[in-house]
């Protein structure tokens, strides 16, 4: 614990101010795949426009630190493989 309240109400206003940006990033991620995973299913041709900015958000919220660059890697990954799979089943 902080030894001024004054720090410690800093402390947590700033906390959950990264909280929320955080959140709002994290979503935007989450969204974004959900746009391509669809696209994909319906065979699209915006599909590898949605891939490509997927991968920007993810790589974003990567370089920010709010998910790690193994989970980001590992994300693309398989998004990657999926769109590969689509692809050649088309």
């Amino acid at each position: 614990m902080a030894k001024k309240k004054t720090s410690a109400e800093k402390r947590h206003r700033k906390s959950e101010e990264r909280r929320l940006r955080n959140k709002s990033t994290k979503s935007a991620v989450k969204t974004s795949v959900k746009k391509f995973v669809s696209l994909a299913q319906k065979k699209d041709p915006q599909t590898e426009t949605a891939l490509r900015e997927m991968i920007k958000k993810i790589d974003t919220a990567a370089g920010k630190g709010i998910i790690t660059k193994n989970a980001a890697a590992r994300k693309k990954s398989r998004m990657q493989r999926y769109y590969n799979n689509v692809k050649t089943a088309q």
